[in-house]
């Protein structure tokens, strides 16, 4: 399978310089404290500056990737700002791409059915990120709990009134998703399929068309026979412009 367009752009963090490795340090020292910390206490756990420190911690909040937030008021003055790291689910997916690029080749050239096992590992990954969610009982609820969910990984989903179609125009990970796209986007669909059994009364198709226009990936959520015939009435009533190129072959 290959891709004949650009698709999404890329997801949420994309525009973020990497980290230094000064920088990297200051958020993993972040990560191995048990509660939120002042810039002076980290500056002295990572024997630096309180500056250097506060000037780190101002652009992994900027990042996505910390959090600040007011001590409570303690005598005169105004509280310190104290700092934790966000969990590593909260973090913007970005900072997974080199991750995902290493797995998506290991999977492409060495299993015997890429598509089967990227379809499993995304429901390993859609099943561990609804962990402890309790299921709804209204099926449009449910779709609409996995958009969110979508949106805090990355994808700046775009969704009818009822859920059904959504645009993906953008993807946290589309560079490999370029490279291999019948593994990453296999993924993105078990993450799909998976999240949304999880959060609904009852199993609901899911169909995910990679590179499906332009600028965008599609995902259909729940489509019958019914909803499909009312877009088919709807299109032959008003047709739709020229479509792209295939996108695959």
């Amino acid at each position: 399978m290959t891709v004949e367009n650009n698709g999404p752009l890329p997801g949420s963090g994309t525009n973020r310089v990497p980290l230094s490795r000064q920088r990297r340090g200051v958020l993993q020292y972040l990560r191995g404290q048990a509660a939120p910390v002042t810039a002076g206490v980290l500056a002295q756990v990572c024997a630096l500056h309180v500056n250097t420190v506060r000037e780190h911690l101002d652009a992994l909040v900027d990042d996505g990737l910390a959090v600040r937030e007011r001590s409570s008021p303690a005598g005169r003055g105004r509280p310190a700002f104290r700092y934790r790291a966000r969990p590593p689910q909260e973090s913007p997916a970005r900072e997974y791409a080199g991750l995902a690029a290493v797995l998506a080749a290991q999977i492409a050239g060495s299993s015997a059915d890429p598509r089967r096992d990227a379809l499993a590992a995304g429901a390993e990954w859609g099943r561990l990120l609804t962990a402890g969610q309790p299921p709804t009982a209204d099926p449009k609820e449910a779709r609409t709990r996995l958009l969110d969910l979508l949106e805090e990984i990355g994808f700046a989903p775009e969704a009818d009134a009822d859920a059904h179609q959504v645009r993906l125009p953008r993807c946290p990970f589309v560079e490999t998703a370029r490279e291999h796209p019948g593994v990453i986007c296999g993924v993105h669909e078990g993450l799909a399929r998976a999240g949304l059994a999880a959060l609904g009364p009852a199993p609901q198709q899911v169909e995910l068309l990679p590179f499906a226009e332009p600028d965008a990936c599609r995902l259909h959520l729940g489509m019958t026979e019914q909803t499909t015939g009312e877009d088919d009435e709807d299109t032959a009533e008003h047709p739709a412009p020229a479509g792209p190129p295939e996108a695959h072959r």
